[in-house]
Parts: C-alpha cells; sequence; structure tokens
C-alpha cells in the first residue's frame, strides 16, 4: 500500500512538474517566431553600444537615453558604468551626447535603468528621475537637475525604501513624488524564477511620496514599464509575463483602480505614451528564452506594437515593427517623434527609423 501511495504521489509531482514546465515556456513565448517587419530608412545610433534600455522623449524632439544597464540573468557586454544621453531628433546631425553627472553620486556603480522627467510647473526646470542598481539586486531612485544648455544632469537625491525593493520602471508625478514597478518580489533571481514557476502574482506597483509610501496595485507575475496618460488620470503597467497592459485609474489619494487589461501578445518591456494622440508604444520581447540565452547564432528579436484607444471598448493593437534580431537585438522601448521611430534595446544598440 505504501509503495502504491508513493507512486500516486510521484506521478502527480511529475504531472505538476510538467505543467508548470509547459506554462513556463507559454509565459516565455519560447516557441513564438515572429516574421520581419521593418520601416524605411533605419540606422543604428552612434556611441550607443550596450544597451539603450529606456528613454522619454521631451516635447521638444529632445530624447533622454539610459544606457549600459546590467540586469541579473541578461548578458552584459562591458563593465563600464551607466551612461545617459541625449538625442535631438531635430538635428540632422542624430548624433547622441553623452551627459556629465555632478554632485554626490558613485559613478563607478551608477547601472541606470527605468527612467521618467518631471517638468516643474512654476520654473520649468527639469528633473531626470532614474531607477539605478549600484548592486545588482539593489535599488534606489536618483533624482537629478537636467541642465540642458551644458548637457549636464546635476543629482540632487537618492531615495531608497524597504517597498522599493525590486524596480524596474518609474513615472514621476511631482518634484519628488513617482510611482513605480517591481518586478520581482524577493531579491534573488532564483526565488524570483521560482514564484514564477508557482504562478505566484506578487509582483507590484508602489507609489511614493516625501509623505508616504504604499503598494498601490499588485497580482503580476512581474510588473515592468509605467507611465501615464497625457490628462494624467490613468496609469499603464506591463504585466510583462501575462502578455497585457494593465489600465488603472489613479485616485485622489494616489490609488489605483484596476479598470482593464489589454492583451499585446508579446513580452512588452518599457511603456511610452504619445502626448498628442494618447496612444501607447511599446517596445517587446517576441521571444523571452532567447532573450535570456542571448545565442549570436539565433539573437533575440525584437518588436514594436501600438495601441490606439486604449480607453475604447476596442482598443486596436498594431505590431509596427518586427526584426529576427539581425539588425535589432532585444527591443525594450520605442517612441514617436515628427514621423520617426526610436528603438531602444536592453543590451545592444539603439535604431532610428522613418515611421512612412
Amino acid at each position: 500500500m505504501k509503495w502504491v501511495l508513493f507512486t500516486i504521489c510521484i506521478a502527480a509531482l511529475a504531472a505538476l512538474l510538467g505543467q508548470r514546465l509547459l506554462k513556463l515556456s507559454e509565459i516565455a513565448l519560447a516557441n513564438r517566431e515572429v516574421p520581419v517587419k521593418r520601416l524605411p530608412n533605419c540606422h543604428l545610433l552612434k556611441n550607443i553600444e550596450y544597451g539603450a534600455e529606456d528613454f522619454t522623449i521631451l516635447r521638444d524632439g529632445l530624447a533622454i537615453i539610459s544606457t549600459g544597464l546590467k540586469y541579473p540573468g541578461m548578458p552584459s557586454f562591458s563593465d563600464d558604468p551607466g551612461k545617459i544621453y541625449t538625442l535631438d531628433l531635430l538635428d540632422p546631425r542624430l548624433t547622441p551626447v553623452e551627459l556629465t553627472i555632478k554632485g554626490d553620486l558613485d559613478r563607478d556603480s551608477f547601472n541606470p535603468h527605468g527612467i521618467s522627467v518631471y517638468i516643474d510647473k512654476t520654473d520649468k526646470t527639469i528633473r531626470l528621475f532614474v531607477v539605478n542598481h549600484p548592486q545588482h539586486y539593489t535599488s534606489q531612485v536618483e533624482i537629478f537637475l537636467f541642465v540642458e544648455e551644458d548637457n549636464t544632469i546635476v543629482h540632487l537625491k537618492t531615495i531608497k525604501h524597504d517597498l522599493l525593493h525590486s524596480v524596474n520602471d518609474i513615472v514621476a508625478v511631482g518634484v519628488e513624488s513617482f510611482y513605480a514597478t517591481n518586478d520581482h518580489f524577493y531579491p534573488s533571481e532564483v526565488l524570483h524564477m521560482l514564484a514564477v514557476f508557482l504562478g505566484l502574482p506578487w509582483a507590484d506597483v508602489v507609489y511614493y511620496s516625501p509623505g508616504g509610501v504604499k503598494a498601490v496595485g499588485d497580482g503580476f507575475l512581474s510588473a515592468n514599464g509605467i507611465n501615464m496618460s497625457p490628462d494624467k488620470r490613468y496609469l499603464y503597467v506591463s504585466a510583462i509575463l501575462d502578455h497585457e497592459i494593465a489600465v488603472f485609474e489613479i485616485k485622489k489619494n494616489k490609488d489605483l483602480v484596476h479598470v482593464k487589461s489589454v492583451a499585446v501578445g508579446s513580452l512588452c518591456d518599457n511603456i511610452e505614451v504619445d502626448h498628442v494622440t494618447g496612444d501607447v508604444w511599446l517596445g517587446c520581447h517576441p521571444n523571452g528564452a532567447k532573450v535570456a540565452v542571448c545565442d549570436p547564432e539565433d539573437p533575440p528579436g525584437s518588436e514594436v506594437i501600438r495601441i490606439r484607444d486604449i480607453h475604447s471598448e476596442k482598443p486596436v493593437v498594431t505590431q509596427v515593427y518586427a526584426d529576427d534580431g539581425s539588425v535589432l537585438i532585444g527591443s525594450t522601448v520605442a517612441a514617436p517623434y515628427e514621423g520617426k521611430l526610436l528603438i531602444g534595446t536592453v543590451y545592444h544598440k539603439a535604431l532610428l527609423c522613418d515611421l512612412k
């Protein structure tokens, strides 16, 4: 009888493991192959060699770019500290310019991830918020003053908090206030993968202000990119492992109420929002397994997805760009400006294309 029970338990465990492994393959889109869909007049940007994981484009066409991320579980091809660049999309030379970092910041351990800007309504100063991982499993937020005429960012403050334990991306809503996503629940890649393997949706969204910090949105296997609607009423969060973009309404007390989720069919990373149309632009990984392995013989591809009318009953989800990795590896962010499309990557290069 004991052997019968033992055999049943082993068979049940094997069935569970098989089911979870199949689920992991589905989550990673491990068998997905995307046909190439390129845009005209594309060229790789100079100076960007080790990733352009996130960027934001100001209304005057100046893109601020976060480069050189070293992320647990991902390849890294440079030991140099991360850097911040600007790119004037209206300048025909289209050459990224490295920003000088001033102030009290350990530049040798600077490892920038998601970024956001806040423009002060009173004096029009621009504050740059940067997620920083000075050690691989630590997270903090750096606030800089952006001095455009000097190509400089001046470090103002470092923010740390227990709730900001695995920050991926950020959207600034005040001079020292922001929403941020935690992509891991545990500060360990092994424990994180175990949580994903078991299907534990424990990653979350956090609101930070000097007056208080609180978790405001949960239920994510991994919460990745985050951004806000032009009218500041809604927050968009990439539920990357669920292949969805979650839409939240922002309440007066800064809490979030889930409104809907929009399926995108890809592992979408960072989120950019068109200032004029409100269209949501996503840099995505068509096959997550390839991103982690980074086989030069079969490199991970890139995909850009646009969502129009995200608040309507039938949002329009469109694939704008797709590549098999022969041109661009591991796209993480994309945004349009004046007929051009800028695309960044986690550890490769950055690409600029014409949209028409």
